[in-house]
């Protein structure tokens, strides 16, 4: 399910959709779960094909404390080969301000809150600023930290885990090893799988295989 996270300007996302980015979640500067695809800024934080995918990772650390999530808006390029991209750009783009420096690198919407999350001065013309703030500006890009405080309500759900343990389950009928003449299908069965189709496809084979099991 979609994630819900602190910071308020998250709302001035709302709608933007990332592809090719990597999300990762840290609790205690340790990794909990990482993924790499699309995600879409929401009003009130991130939904998205990977952010479904880690949700449940991100749920299950949040009952223990604080996490963080970590966007990297560049994952295919290193942090000093982003760097050389960006000095090129800057090269460029000499005679403009900070502000108005960064069209090539990422969309409109989220320019305004990486010029302020960067703490470069968004006047600032960009034959001015500093290696140490370039720098800056590159460690913001390939670690975009925001604050989950919880998942989303669960009529927003894609797929819900739990259910009967597939150990208890004839995999070859569906047909239940512990009750007589009951089979299972669908999500009722604690399995489920990442988003793309993977759990329909769950629920019409498990049905199939039932109905054509059952006795």
């Amino acid at each position: 399910m979609p994630i819900v996270c602190k910071e308020r300007w998250i709302k001035k996302l709302a709608g933007l959709s990332l592809e090719n980015v990597r999300i990762t979640a840290y609790q205690d500067s340790k990794k909990v779960v990482s993924k790499f695809g699309e995600a879409l800024f929401t009003h009130e934080g991130m939904s998205g094909p990977i952010i479904i995918d880690m949700s449940r990772d991100v749920g299950d650390a949040l009952e223990k404390g604080k996490v963080e999530l970590s966007i990297d808006f560049k994952p295919a390029l290193s942090k000093d080969i982003l760097d050389r991209r960006v000095r090129l750009d800057f090269e460029k783009l000499k005679g403009k301000v900070f502000k108005n420096s960064l069209k090539r690198l990422l969309p409109s919407s989220l320019i305004p809150i990486v010029v302020e999350l960067s703490n470069i001065d968004p006047e600032k013309k960009v034959a001015e600023i500093t290696k140490e703030e370039r720098l800056q500006l590159v460690n913001l890009l390939k670690d975009f930290r925001i604050t989950p405080i919880k998942l989303d309500s669960w009529d927003k759900a894609i797929v819900t885990a739990g259910g009967v343990n597939i150990k208890e389950i004839d995999s070859t009928t569906m047909k239940s090893k512990l009750i007589n003449n009951l089979y299972f299908a669908g999500e009722i069965i604690d399995v489920y799988g990442p988003t793309g189709g993977y759990n329909l496809q769950i629920c019409w084979s498990t049905g199939i295989l039932a109905a054509r099991s059952y006795e």
